[in-house]
């Protein structure tokens, strides 16, 4: 079972994510509105399954990223979640919450060995 796809996220804490949203829209080009910058491209040869990574800053005091107290959380793009998370607690890794489902994909967190908090996405194509 492939287990991750790629990158569907990067998300890390700032002081004022507004000014900083800024500075990399003039000096790198990204356009990044409330819900951040998404960059588009495409998984197969033909040009014709196209993927998404999300780019996003939140403020110093965000909680999304508890319980980790680091400043980022990588998203992963992964197939077959359900089966995946089993896995996952078969092998003795945290599970921080149960698998949310949305129109754009399925949703769970859990905690690496160093203590950071990874996203695992099972994006809707």
């Amino acid at each position: 079972m492939k287990k991750v796809t790629g990158i569907g996220g990067i998300f890390f804490k700032c002081k004022d994510p507004n000014k900083m949203k800024e500075w990399y829209k003039t000096h790198l080009g990204i356009d990044a509105g409330q819900y951040g910058a998404s960059f588009e491209w495409y998984e197969d040869a033909e040009g014709k399954k196209k993927g998404l990574t999300q780019w996003n800053l939140n403020s110093e005091t965000a909680k999304l990223y508890e319980p980790s107290t680091k400043d980022f959380m990588i998203n992963y793009r992964v197939e077959n979640l359900e089966a995946l998370v089993e896995d996952l607690k078969k092998e003795g890794v945290t599970i921080v919450d149960k698998i949310e489902a949305y129109d754009y994909g399925k949703f769970v967190h859990i905690i690496d060995m160093e203590g950071n908090k990874v996203q695992l996405w099972e994006p809707v194509d």
